[in-house]
């Protein structure tokens, strides 16, 4: 079964006939019926219009949250698979006279494919957000009636063979052309996709490339010798990484 196809015909074809929440009693007890995952309707419209106008103000171009990104960057680790070619590159582009900027992004797409590769590996919500269908439809030939709950498995969308070459192996050549430069891909859903994808996708992104980075700038992180870091998840709606050790060193 062609997983991206049935996903995007679902969020995207027919997106309009998705845009309802079924919120479930956990999300409830969360969220306390409050934030734009929680509403429906006209409410949350003037919600994401109201997020997405902040989100823009917040993020886009203000270098006062760069600069706050670039501090917290300093205390934290994070576990990776080969780092040499990204420090290559990190060393190459923004050497260790200065901290990683996001206009530098531009210039390093082999560390942007590992970023992006280990978002695909990985999902961190695998199932989405519960959507409520809101109208008599059809997804692949099937038939959804009015008022059933729609889960999209976007892992397996992250992991179709259809439109991945080696689905279940990291591979940053996933996202690299073959001349080294990076490509989108078009099976590429971390955020979901359609009108209620996750609104802080792009300040993620930004997180993500400086966090990434500025610890590779700084330190060279391996496993502990004689153990295997374990990429095995826990969790059963957010899935997060069991507890590991590795080796952090001053570069």
């Amino acid at each position: 079964m062609l997983w991206y196809k049935l996903a995007k015909e679902a969020l995207v074809t027919q997106g309009d006939c998705f845009l309802d929440r079924n919120i479930s009693p956990l999300f409830d007890k969360v969220f306390k019926g409050n934030g734009e995952i929680h509403y429906n309707g006209y409410k949350w419209r003037r919600q994401r219009h109201f997020s997405i106008n902040h989100l823009k103000n917040f993020g886009e171009g203000k270098r006062t949250l760069e600069l706050h990104i670039q501090l917290e960057s300093n205390f934290l680790y994070v576990p990776s698979v080969s780092t040499e070619k990204v420090q290559e590159e990190i060393d190459r582009v923004i050497g260790q006279s200065r901290q990683p900027c996001l206009s530098d992004r531009a210039n390093m797409p082999y560390t942007e494919a590992v970023i992006h590769e280990t978002q695909r590996l990985r999902s961190i919500l695998p199932l989405n957000v519960p959507r409520l269908c809101n109208k008599d439809t059809y997804v692949g030939g099937y038939f959804i009636p009015q008022g059933t709950t729609l889960l999209v498995n976007l892992s397996s969308v992250l992991h179709d063979w259809t439109m991945w070459e080696t689905p279940h192996r990291f591979n940053p050549q996933h996202f690299l052309d073959e001349n080294g430069c990076f490509r989108k891909r078009e099976a590429f859903y971390p955020f979901s996709v359609g009108r209620r994808m996750c609104l802080g996708e792009q300040l993620a992104r930004m997180e993500l490339f400086l966090f990434f980075t500025a610890l590779l700038q700084r330190f060279s992180i391996s496993p502990v010798p004689g153990q295997e870091v374990s990429f095995d998840t826990q969790g059963n709606v957010i899935l997060g990484p069991k507890p590991f050790h590795i080796c952090v060193k001053d570069r």
